[in-house]
């Protein structure tokens, strides 16, 4: 069977096809430049002592420091973190940001731990891979079920580690830490901004689109609810323990404050005080939202939910990804084979660190931006980035997954032929 890391790599092989490529930097390309394994001990409320197995990987910082979110899950992966700090590594340059890539995890259930134990995990994780982090190196953020708060602890407890004040060191953080306003909600803006961009090109109406989405959670929310006040009729929600379909359309915002209050997913008309009216919807499992009749499936749960197991099953006319990797190579080839468009993750979701990268800006100048500057300055980028690439995939009549890895490759490759590769070498010894 084929790692992630494997199947992520498969992606540069439909690039050679396009652009001529030094074998230099195909090597340099194929294998991270850091990988870092650690245990973090953590003393339990009860008392017991639980080692945690953690990650760091950083993949190449050619362009710049190493830019990559920690994830927090049960299932994670030395594998899938090699994964994940690959398409860092591409969108960073996709986007025009002066990063590298890096990704990390702890193997760990968060719901199972309590919120001291949580904290202790958190600063005891930064304790151990804080030689080969900061502002300049390696800069770490939020990603699966981590937030701001442990954000705040992990810049906390390199400060202290440090004996000085480094905010940069880490983005995501809540606002009074030095967090950047309009990050929270980033990955999710940014992924509107890149739809409403291939709407406009493709002559859509957002009222008479309907959208659906798997993974309720930061990104898949603060998406819905943005493009609910776009215009745009969100049909299905889903989150790890099912979903909620009305073709009326559903209100993502009560949705997610019923959820938060209630703990369980259902589609709200109005809440007066502490009693809510329920919608008329129907219940339905993830793997049945993947296969709905809508115009846009937006994926913003885990990878690989859709392979080749079930792509002959998807209906929608578009998908947008907002997770990492949620569509395998696999399954891309058959959606191609399709004519469905997968508007790919490591551009439109790279919202987050856009904004990540807005927030190291401000905290290294000591000078912060209003929200609107924030998100103006996220379309700006989001929308020629994107525009760059639906021209690029129309001229060379490719995929726009093939176009996006080919604009973020060019970028690196050029880094990279600045500092030198054999034909370089070779050229001058010669002569």
């Amino acid at each position: 069977m084929k790692s992630l890391f494997d199947d992520a790599l498969s992606h540069l092989t439909k690039v050679l096809e396009h652009i001529n490529l030094s074998d230099d930097i195909l090597l340099r390309m194929q294998q991270p430049k850091l990988a870092l394994t650690v245990s973090i001990p953590v003393r339990m409320d009860d008392g017991d002592l639980r080692v945690f197995t953690g990650y760091r990987v950083q993949f190449d910082d050619t362009r710049g420091p190493t830019k990559g979110g920690i994830r927090y899950h049960p299932s994670v992966t030395l594998d899938e973190v090699t994964s994940l700090s690959f398409w860092m590594t591409i969108k960073c340059a996709v986007m025009g940001l002066p990063f590298g890539g890096a990704k990390g995890g702890i193997v760990v259930n968060p719901k199972e731990l309590s919120r001291l134990e949580l904290e202790r995990l958190s600063r005891g994780y930064i304790r151990a891979i804080a030689d080969v982090i900061g502002p300049k190196r390696d800069i770490p953020a939020p990603d699966v079920y981590t937030n701001a708060t442990i954000m705040g602890w992990m810049a906390n407890e390199y400060a202290q580690i440090m004996r000085e004040q480094l905010p940069g060191v880490i983005t995501g953080k809540p606002v009074h830490l030095g967090g950047s306003l309009g990050r929270e909600a980033a990955t999710g803006q940014g992924a509107l901004y890149a739809l409403q961009q291939w709407v406009a090109r493709n002559q859509l109406d957002p009222g008479q689109t309907t959208v659906a989405v798997q993974g309720f959670g930061n990104a898949g929310y603060h998406f819905a609810r943005l493009a609910h006040l776009a215009g745009f009729r969100i049909v299905a929600l889903s989150d790890s323990q099912g979903g909620i379909y009305s073709a009326a359309g559903l209100e993502p915002e009560l949705i997610m404050q019923h959820k938060r209050t209630r703990r369980e997913l259902k589609a709200i008309l109005y809440c007066d005080s502490s009693v809510c009216e329920e919608a008329r919807y129907d219940t339905l499992s993830n793997a049945d939202l993947l296969e709905l009749d809508v115009d846009v499936l937006v994926l913003a749960a885990l990878e690989n939910q859709i392979t080749e197991q079930n792509a002959a099953q998807i209906q929608a006319r578009q998908l947008l990804e907002i997770a990492n990797g949620p569509v395998d190579s696999r399954a891309d080839a058959i959606l191609s084979e399709r004519g469905i468009p997968v508007l790919p993750d490591v551009m439109v979701n790279a919202g987050g660190v856009t904004v990540s990268y807005f927030e190291w800006v401000q905290n290294r100048a000591g000078f912060y931006w209003d929200e609107d500057e924030v998100n103006g300055r996220l379309k700006t980028i989001m929308d020629r980035e994107a525009r760059y690439i639906f021209e690029l995939a129309d001229d060379k009549q490719i995929n726009l997954r093939t176009a996006a890895y080919l604009h973020g490759i060019e970028r690196i490759s050029g880094a990279m032929i600045e500092h030198g590769t054999r034909e370089y070498f070779q050229q001058h010894t010669e002569t």
